[in-house]
């Protein structure tokens, strides 16, 4: 078994590897803890707006796979990420910046649901239409959503929330989304800056509120600099130590033992190779392919 599989299964996915040929069998072990009891995230890209460039080098687009069921953001650069003989057919969107959002890719893994914020909806609509037509391919369903508002999709309920993070599109509101499975609260923070304060009540985090919070959290690093000039519209990796250093404060993030935070939507040009070294506990670099099963305590 790699680091990378293990730092993303835990001991008790290792555990339930155990016994078994390492060829072909640690995904099916993933996939056997996802559908007990926990929730199952492949990073399928962890990169900002740079990607992974002409040259191949860098970081995918950041996209998620949650539970071998439905996407969060997709473009091109992450197809070779989609396992093989997986048909996710529904997607998220966050918003619309094109390292995000790009339909020609969503239509070439067979995309049928599109979920995205109903400030944007026409803005989609016609970004799809025009790239199922050149595609020759068939529209997808897309469904205009509002904050606060819950969807089903298999195992998983997506309750999209504010997101602190603007577009060329005045009118749009960009979105984060928390995601629950038997008993794991997982909130995904991407892109924005900080939580807003709307969303922080609605998910529990915020003190003056009862509530019991999350027991995971994914959450944007575009920047290693707390001066960064994206501070805005993005974080940094001092914000999210700042964000997870509150929620344990106030009883607000309730991870297992030996659980990560990790961090994603990382710009190549400000974060060194060995960023890890410099991340206090229990944050963690996402990296492009991991693999992480989240449980409630």
């Amino acid at each position: 078994m790699d680091r990378r599989t293990f730092l993303g299964i835990g001991a008790a996915g290792a555990l339930a590897a155990a016994g078994t040929t390492l060829e072909g069998k640690i995904p099916s072990a993933i996939k056997d803890f996802a559908k007990d009891k926990s929730l199952k995230i492949k990073f399928m890209g962890t990169g900002a707006a740079s990607g992974i460039g002409k040259k191949g080098l860098g970081r995918r687009h950041s996209s998620i796979l949650v539970n071998d069921d439905f996407i969060i953001d997709f473009t091109d650069d992450s197809l070779d990420m989609i396992p093989e003989g997986l048909h996710p057919d529904t997607i998220f969107y966050t918003h619309s910046h094109k390292d995000h959002f790009q339909p020609s890719a969503a239509l070439k893994i067979g995309v049928k649901k599109v979920y995205l914020s109903n400030t944007w909806y026409d803005v989609a609509v016609k970004a799809y239409r025009q790239a199922a037509e050149e595609a020759g391919a068939e529209m997808p369903e897309i469904i205009p959503t509002y904050f606060g508002m819950e969807i089903k999709v298999g195992e998983v309920t997506v309750t999209p929330m504010l997101a602190n993070h603007p577009t060329e599109n005045l009118m749009e509101q960009a979105q984060i989304y928390l995601l629950e499975k038997d008993g794991v609260r997982l909130l995904y923070a991407t892109d924005t800056s900080g939580i807003p304060g709307k969303s922080a009540r609605r998910i529990g985090i915020d003190k003056h509120r009862e509530g019991y919070g999350i027991n995971a959290l994914i959450m944007e690093a575009t920047s290693s600099d707390p001066d960064d000039f994206r501070l805005y519209c993005h974080s940094s990796t001092d914000i999210v130590a700042k964000t997870v250093r509150v929620l344990l404060k106030t009883g607000r993030l309730h991870m297992p033992e030996g659980q990560k935070v990790y961090i994603t939507h990382m710009a190549k040009s400000l974060h060194p190779k060995n960023i890890n070294e410099t991340l206090p506990d229990p944050i963690r670099a996402a990296e492009d392919g991991l693999e992480v099963v989240f449980r409630a305590p």
